[in-house]
């Protein structure tokens, strides 16, 4: 795949006036918040338009290969020949050039994708295009408590722009030692996982050897995206809806959610949650 030869620039945050105003009475305390930026990013396969996603504008080819692969355009990295990041007016466009043989099953497929912030469901005909993550082979890995805990601590000092805005979700990757490899921001939480997921698929990184955690609550087509890339472990800092239960049951994903800083409930998995760490 060869990368885009430009890297336009835009700003992830901007800042604006505010005021602080207490319940208990006073003035107004006049304030500058910095607010995370949210652009269209148009994302186009061949020339054609496939859909417009509201975006966090960072790490945009991560974004490509991760909404392509989490989309089922792609089967594999290596489907992409190459993309190029295009500044427009109002935001960005992603020319995404597919080998031969996936774009003809691309423009085979039915749908068209109007995005809304990280909605991952606008535009589908019928309940029969909702993702469908195939079933993974072989066991999930075991987790270690520590390590699910030692991950949980660092997490917010990696991610600067929530730190600044405190309005962005985040999704990482994070080794069975605990150890927190990659991190992806954005104010939409498919954006943030698919650009995770982008990145992972980038560097070669193995499924089986990690977990991903998300700073959101745990919707379903989190659940399949996760299983896209072939990993078997999702955490997620809020809870899962009924969905996103039955899917972690189907494709026999780990599913822990509403970690914080003392406990965590584990919906589906709770045989390969280990209290001591796991042996590499």
């Amino acid at each position: 795949m060869q990368p885009s030869k430009d890297k336009p620039t835009f700003p992830v945050a901007v800042e604006a006036p505010a005021s602080i105003v207490s319940f208990e009475g006073g003035e107004p305390s006049p304030i500058r918040r910095a607010v995370p930026a949210e652009v269209p990013i148009n994302i186009v396969y061949a020339g054609i338009p496939f859909a417009v996603m509201m975006a966090t504008p960072a790490d945009l080819e991560d974004f490509a290969v991760g909404f392509s692969l989490t989309e089922g355009v792609i089967e594999q990295v290596s489907d992409i020949r190459s993309i190029h990041v295009e500044t427009e007016e109002r935001g960005f466009r992603l020319l995404i050039d597919l080998s031969s043989e996936r774009l003809h099953e691309h423009l085979a497929r039915k749908r068209v994708l109007a995005g809304r912030t990280g909605c991952g469901l606008c535009g589908i005909d019928d309940l029969d295009s909702l993702p469908k993550a195939r079933p993974l082979a072989g066991s999930a890995p075991a987790i270690s408590i520590p390590s699910i805990r030692k991950a949980l601590d660092a997490l917010d000092a990696k991610q600067p722009l929530n730190e600044m805005t405190r309005a962005v979700h985040g999704a990482a990757w994070v080794g069975l030692d605990g150890q927190l490899k990659i991190v992806r921001e954005d104010v939409g939480r498919h954006n943030a996982l698919d650009k995770l997921i982008g990145a992972l698929c980038r560097e070669g990184a193995a499924p089986d050897q990690g977990f991903c955690i998300v700073t959101s609550r745990c919707s379903f087509e989190l659940v399949e995206k996760v299983a896209a890339f072939g990993a078997r472990t999702l955490i997620a800092i809020s809870a899962p809806t009924s969905l996103a239960l039955e899917r972690a049951r189907l494709l026999d994903i780990t599913l822990i959610a509403i970690a914080r800083r003392d406990t965590m409930t584990v919906f589906h998995g709770l045989e390969r949650v280990c209290v001591q760490e796991v042996s590499a």
